[in-house]
Parts: C-alpha cells; sequence; structure tokens
C-alpha cells in the first residue's frame, strides 16, 4: 500500500498527459484524489510495519503530514475541475500532470526513512511545481518561477551538504555511514559533535529556505502571488508541510544525540520570532491580496517553527497547526483564486465589493481571515493557543510576549486589506466577466471550512491519539 500511494499519482499523471481532450484531461485529478486518499484513510487505520531495510515507514509524524496532504489535495483536486473550466484559453497538460507527480513526491516524503531519499523527493516537489506557477504565462510569472527555482535550490543544494556533513559524523565516530533515521538516532550520541553541529545548521537553513522561514522567505511573495489558487494552497499546505516534516526529522536526531536540542530549538524559536515580525511589517496595506496570503504563510510556518522550538506542550500545538494551516490556507487560496477571476485583478485599488460581486466566495475569504489569525471557534485558535500557553508555562515570557504582540499586528494589519475588499459595493468602472459562483469553485473549500470549523469544536478521538503519537516521537510522553 505505500507502493501504491507513490505509483497512483504518477499512474495518474501519465494518463493525464495522454489524454488529448483538455476539458477531460482535469477529471483525472479527482478521481486520482479519491483513490489516494482512500489509500490514506487505510494507512492511518492500519499502517504495516517498517519494511525491510527500514527505508520506508508510515510513522506519527508522517502520519500527520500525509493525511493534510492528501485531504487538502483531495479539495483542490475537485475545485480544479470547475476552475479549469473556465481557463480553455490554455493548455491545462502541464498543470494535470504537474500536481500529480507533485502529490507523489509529497507521498514519498511522508513514508521515507532515509534521508538521502526524501531529500531527493523534496527536491521533485520543487521541480515539478515551478511550470506550474508559470501556468498564466506572463512576465510576472516567470520572474517569479525562477526566483522560486533559484532560491529554493541554493536551500536544498544547502540541505545537501547538511546530509553529507551527517554522514561524515558517522564516519569519524567509526560508525556505518548512513542516512537512515533509525540508525542515526541510535548512535547519536556517539556521533562527532562538530560534525552534527554543522549539519544541523545546514539542514535548518535548507530545509528553512524550502519552508519559507524568514529571511528566507523572498520566493513566497511572488510565487504565491503569481501561481493560480489551487497551486498556491498546495504550496502554503502541502510543500510546507514537507519541508517542516524534514525540519522533524533533523530535530529528532537532535533529541536523540541529547547535546545539540537546546541549540536547534532556539534557532527555531529565533527564525520562528523573525518570520513573524517579516509578515507583521510587510503585511499591513498590502495592495495584492494574494501576497497578503504569502506573507501569512510567512507567519504561520515562524508559529509551526516556534511550536517546534519551544518543545514539551508546544509540541502537540505545532503538530495540531500544521494540519490546521493547510486546510485553512485552502479555504483562502481556492476563494482568492474566484476572486482573482471574477475581477481580473489582485489589487485592492479594484477588488471591492467581493460579497456583492460573489458572495459564496467572499464569505469563505471572510471566514478564512476569521480563521487563520486563530479567532475562535476556529481550529486554529486551539493550536496557537496551545503553543503560546506552553511559552509562558516554560518561563518563555518573552517568546510568548512576542507571539502575541505580532498576532496582534498582523490581525489588524490582514483586517485593513481584507475588510475593504469583501465589503461595500463592486467599482462602477469593473469591466464584467462570466466567472460567477459555482458548485465546483465554492464547494470544495466550503467543505474544508466546514473541516477546521469541526476541528475547532470537536476534534475527533483518532486525531487527537494521532497528534499525541507524533509529539511522543518528538520527546513528549503523555
Amino acid at each position: 500500500m505505500l507502493i501504491a500511494l507513490v505509483l497512483a499519482p504518477l499512474l495518474g499523471a501519465i494518463i493525464a498527459w495522454i489524454i488529448p481532450d483538455n476539458r477531460l484531461r482535469p477529471l483525472v485529478l479527482p478521481v486520482t484524489a479519491t483513490v489516494h486518499l482512500m489509500l490514506t484513510a487505510s494507512l492511518l487505520g492500519n499502517a504495516p510495519p517498517p519494511s525491510p531495510g527500514g527505508w520506508f515507514w508510515l510513522d506519527p509524524l508522517g502520519k500527520v503530514v500525509l493525511l493534510c496532504i492528501s485531504l487538502l489535495f483531495a479539495v483542490c483536486a475537485f475545485y480544479a475541475v470547475g476552475y479549469l473550466a473556465f481557463r480553455q484559453e490554455r493548455s491545462n497538460r502541464v498543470l494535470c500532470m504537474g500536481l500529480l507527480v507533485c502529490l507523489s513526491a509529497m507521498g514519498t516524503v511522508t513514508i521515507t526513512q532515509h534521508l538521502g531519499l526524501l531529500w531527493v523527493a523534496l527536491e521533485t516537489t520543487t521541480v515539478s511545481m515551478a511550470p506550474l506557477i508559470y501556468f498564466n504565462h506572463n512576465a510576472r510569472s516567470i520572474e517569479a518561477t525562477w526566483k522560486y527555482l533559484m532560491i529554493c535550490s541554493v536551500g536544498i543544494a544547502l540541505a545537501l551538504l547538511g546530509l553529507l556533513f551527517l554522514a561524515y559524523s558517522t564516519y569519524v565516530a567509526q560508525r556505518d555511514a548512513t542516512l537512515l533515521l533509525g540508525p542515526l538516532m541510535e548512535s547519536a550520541r556517539d556521533l562527532n559533535p562538530g560534525w552534527l553541529h554543522a549539519a544541523a545548521i545546514f539542514l535548518l537553513v535548507g530545509y528553512g529556505s524550502k519552508m519559507g522561514l524568514a529571511p528566507l522567505h523572498s520566493w513566497k511573495p511572488d510565487a504565491y502571488g503569481e501561481a493560480p489558487g489551487l497551486v498556491g494552497a498546495l504550496l502554503a499546505g502541502g510543500l510546507v508541510n514537507c519541508a517542516f516534516l524534514s525540519i522533524m526529522r533533523v530535530y529528532q536526531i537532535c533529541l536523540a544525540s541529547g547535546g545539540e536540542l537546546y541549540f536547534f530549538q532556539n534557532a527555531l524559536v529565533a527564525m520562528g520570532l523573525i518570520s513573524m515580525a517579516f509578515a507583521a511589517v510587510f503585511m499591513a496595506r498590502q495592495a495584492d491580496f494574494k501576497r497578503m496570503l504569502a506573507y501569512s504563510s510567512v507567519e504561520h510556518v515562524g508559529i509551526l517553527a516556534i511550536g517546534l522550538g519551544l518543545g514539551k506542550g508546544a509540541l502537540f500545538g505545532a503538530l495540531f497547526h500544521l494540519l490546521n494551516n493547510g486546510l485553512t490556507k485552502g479555504v483562502l487560496f481556492l476563494s482568492s483564486g474566484n476572486i482573482h477571476r471574477s475581477y481580473n485583478s489582485k489589487t485592492t485599488d479594484v477588488v471591492k465589493g467581493v460579497l456583492t460581486r460573489l458572495p459564496w466566495s467572499g464569505g469563505l475569504f471572510m471566514a478564512g481571515f476569521i480563521a487563520i489569525t486563530g479567532s475562535p471557534p476556529f481550529s486554529p485558535f486551539i493550536s496557537e493557543f496551545t503553543i503560546v500557553s506552553s511559552a509562558f508555562i516554560e518561563g518563555r515570557h518573552l517568546v510568548g510576549g512576542l507571539f502575541l504582540l505580532f498576532l496582534a499586528i498582523i490581525f489588524i494589519g490582514m483586517a485593513l486589506t481584507v475588510l475593504p475588499m469583501v465589503m461595500g459595493e463592486p467599482p462602477a468602472e469593473i469591466e464584467p466577466t462570466n466567472y460567477r459562483d459555482r458548485l465546483l469553485t465554492v464547494g470544495p473549500p466550503l467543505f474544508m471550512l466546514g473541516v477546521i470549523l469541526l476541528l475547532g469544536v470537536w476534534p475527533p478521538e483518532f486525531l487527537v491519539a494521532l497528534l499525541k503519537d507524533g509529539a511522543a516521537m518528538l520527546g513528549v510522553r503523555s
């Protein structure tokens, strides 16, 4: 079943490439996504033991990320059918194939226990998503694509150096050189501290650039701003989570070593606070609402880093926030894609009165804003409250205070952009378009909004148990 999780999307990509009809081709996406979601549900309930050699195993951390990726992709796949029906002016062959290849690569990230294969899979996500950012074929999208490729490639190259340092630390310790997570954790206390320290730094910077932690985030505003909404949703809720899982693997090794964990945790907290500070500054009066969502993503990867860096009780909140952020970003990016198509603009000078022009999409965008800023009763409130309360419980009052300060500034900054967009009347000079709310373009984000509302009111017991198991792998026993 683990093999099927990787091969099913690849088969779907081949079928999508072969189908000549631009209208029929997007149907491959929801079919493949449904199969992938069924496989995911089966694996969550009954995961197989580690494979011979230990290369593949779907552990609790991988399960959390896989659940978010599979659910988010399924929603985006159904949305894509409705969205691409309005984009018949250009071929969607590369888009459909790239999405499915990326799904296969993201699945590989979640199931592999070999850090080298994880690196290859993460680089595959970078390459497969690059042509999708260029879907609109204009000067700004090609610039965004090259910036995304250059910065992420530099980051992933630094991560490769980190892996080489990690492998060399085993050689210096006169151990069998390996990049398998299990043996590395077993021998972590015997690894050369200097090389392990260097490996942790390079891996954090490398995977941090892929994740979009400030100051390594400069590709995000352009890529998220120019990509179609469904691509932005998968960038923010899929690729970010895969990069964060890679950082958690490094965290596990540092935890097992004993000596490197304190440094690694402090570095994560520092980069997390810097990310939130950058978001607070650049989100204020942001004229491009899709770039605003990019800075929101910078904020929330910072929250994830802080939760992981604080450790202990914050680990449960970080894992829960991984899921909450991914699904909420899906609501925001898909509804923003509808708004962009209807107005043919991403600037707040033009986009006004969305609730009048697109009642469903405007309502979803407004609800998504309320959710992503950590307001009850939506689930991001629970995960953010868990992290910040843990900071105060552990005596990290400065971290908790800055966390709350940045959240307040970001809330005000987003409100100054979102509220004028959705309220009032559309400008009279806007050219009319035939893009309207339809079942396939509002149903998927509406479903995701219902999920995050349910998770905020009544999180299922199986999910709570899964998150606790994941936190236990990071050093917290319930």
